[in-house]
């Protein structure tokens, strides 16, 4: 899949995920339902609403609890969901950049894309590597999402 397209998933996840500790949370889920019963022929809104309905109940009950990775599962969820919705039909990518200008009004809804090459020399490596350019994190003193640096 297209770098800009996968970037454009996870910035769509992210303004969702945003999206459900907020007051505007109703009109962004029936939005975003909408959306994605748009890919699948359509019909689907009701369920749609409902299954984001119970990703928020996660997310609320991950910050609650202080589970970071909990929160971080719905946001990855609904990444490959906008992922595949973009892959199923490329010409979805507009609508999408246009619901994150709505979603996110007071900031730039483009998506900036880098290139990035790596060379591993000097052995095997058997350990976790990590890339990126930016990682999202709960913020803890605003009980919402942020960027930022990775805390661990």
């Amino acid at each position: 899949m297209d770098a800009e397209l996968t970037a454009l998933a996870t910035a769509g996840a992210t303004a969702l995920v945003q999206q459900m500790v907020t007051e505007g949370w109703s009109q962004a889920r029936q939005r975003v339902a909408a959306f994605l019963a748009r890919r699948r022929g359509g019909g689907e809104e009701e369920a749609l609403e409902g299954e984001l309905e119970v990703s928020r109940t996660e997310l609320v009950t991950a910050q609650r609890d202080g589970d970071e990775d909990g929160a971080a599962d719905v946001a990855a969820e609904w990444r490959v969901r906008l992922r595949r919705a973009l892959r199923d039909d490329p010409a979805a990518a507009e609508e999408l950049r246009r619901l994150l200008a709505e979603l996110r009004p007071d900031e730039d809804a483009r998506v900036e894309v880098r290139e990035v090459h790596n060379s591993i020399s000097g052995g095997v490596h058997h350990g976790t590597t990590i890339q990126a350019g930016v990682v999202t994190r709960l913020d803890q003193r605003g009980g919402g999402f942020g960027e930022g640096p990775a805390r661990g």
